[in-house]
């Protein structure tokens, strides 16, 4: 598509987007009377409007039936985990037996860790890239430090293209260590660049090297279309605040692929306990059906709930729609930037290829800093900085439009000018 920087453009794309009437769906933050240009998807998602309804039925449900609630109401506790595998499945790529909703990312994280992480003599080192997220960063540490490793066992990838990760390199990089590395930990989509991983053709060279692979994909889920079973991850976890749009601190969930299932290599909790004798409590051990099994206890309802609203708008809009809108977005932010006349004071570390980026594109800016950001904050920009000098700009194709990525160069612009 060609662009142009006139205002009128961006409108125009607005009126001719089949995505549009999303927006209406969620609650829009405003600031004095104003809708403000919310562009922090990638950090935590705006509220569904329906999360009201599905979160108050469950109120209602704890009211009237309390204990019972478990095997009455609207949609029965028990199995309330069963609600999330239809939508979490297409958006991972996945069947319904590989995927459950469960605890919170870094507690995924350390259970399937402790699962998969099983170092030997020689292969007993993982691999991660040098800017990983303190979340991966801490629970790879704690594993390390439970086998008496040290910092020598952890193996930093460090970018090969400024800030970013080349596909080849990533592989030679694995087929170089492949006699001492035990596992690779890797992130969907690089939370500070947006870069987006290639998953297959890394999950490829790691099964050919007979190394475990899993991925963080926390700025991936409900950004980027997933084929987890296809592509032989071998495991993955998540958070739902996000692109997933499933409130502050949402529950998070797994995925083991099916080769794995039915391996008894988990930590067991009573909630992985084959419900049809779970409430015998006589502890022998009944595992569940697929990765039901590694379940440990009993999901927070209320956060299911909110999960559930966000996953429905997802299933009406198409992860490959949303795609699709989401690199026109960002391709028609990359252009302004660059026709802008503060384009020599800003460079985009984010991969130019859309096909390697994720709704984000993060801009290094020499002046840039948390002043800058309540400047933003003041005109009605909502975004956030992370150190260096990057502040990160996603355009979530669900609830942000053309318009506002126009006005929010405009302003940006403004800002640099004057500062």
């Amino acid at each position: 598509m060609t662009f142009n920087t006139d205002l009128k453009f961006a409108q125009k794309l607005d009126q001719e987007d089949p995505l549009s009437h999303f927006r209406s769906k969620f609650h829009i933050p405003e600031k004095s009377d104003k809708e403000v240009i919310y562009l922090c998807g990638n950090s935590l998602g705006l509220q569904p409007k329906t999360v009201r309804n599905y979160i108050e039925q469950e109120l209602a449900d704890w009211e009237k039936l309390g204990v019972e609630g478990h095997f009455e109401g609207k949609r029965p506790w028990i199995n309330y985990h069963k609600l999330s595998k239809p939508g979490l499945s297409k958006l991972l790529g996945a069947s319904t037996k590989e995927v459950v909703t469960m605890g919170s990312l870094t507690e995924n994280l350390h259970l399937l860790l402790d699962a998969f992480y099983r170092p030997g003599k020689k292969k007993n080192k993982i691999l991660i890239e040098k800017m990983a997220f303190p979340s991966d960063f801490y629970a790879i540490s704690s594993q390390l430090q439970r086998y008496g490793y040290d910092h020598s066992h952890l193996l930093e990838l460090k970018p090969d293209q400024k800030h970013n990760f080349s596909t080849g390199y990533i592989i030679n990089t694995i087929r170089e260590h492949r006699d001492e590395l035990a596992l690779v930990l890797l992130p969907g989509v690089q939370y500070l660049s947006g870069q987006l991983f290639d998953i297959h053709a890394i999950s490829d060279a790691a099964q050919q090297e007979e190394v475990l692979i899993g991925f963080d994909l926390a700025h991936a889920i409900g950004n980027v279309p997933l084929q987890l079973h296809d592509h032989q991850v071998d495991f993955a976890t998540w958070c739902s605040y996000k692109y997933l749009n499933s409130g502050p601190g949402g529950i998070s969930g797994i995925f083991v692929h099916e080769k794995h299932l039915g391996n008894d290599q988990q930590l067991k909790g009573w909630w992985g306990h084959d419900p049809g004798s779970r409430f015998k409590m006589d502890n022998r051990w009944i595992a569940s059906e697929g990765v039901d099994a590694w379940q440990l206890s009993n999901p927070n309802i209320l956060a299911s709930a909110a999960h559930l609203a966000s996953l429905e708008i997802f299933d009406e809009a198409g992860i490959l729609n949303l795609r699709s809108k989401s690199i026109r977005m960002t391709s028609y932010l990359e252009y302004l930037i660059k026709e802008s006349e503060i384009s020599d004071q800003i460079r985009i570390i984010t991969p130019i290829n859309p096909d390697e980026r994720g709704a984000q594109l993060s801009l290094m800016i020499e002046n840039a800093n948390p002043e800058m950001i309540r400047k933003l904050s003041e005109k009605g920009v909502i975004l956030d900085y992370r150190e260096p000098k990057v502040i990160r700009v996603a355009p979530a194709p669900l609830y942000n439009t053309f318009l506002e990525v126009w006005y929010f160069v405009d302003i940006l612009t403004h800002i640099l000018k004057t500062s």
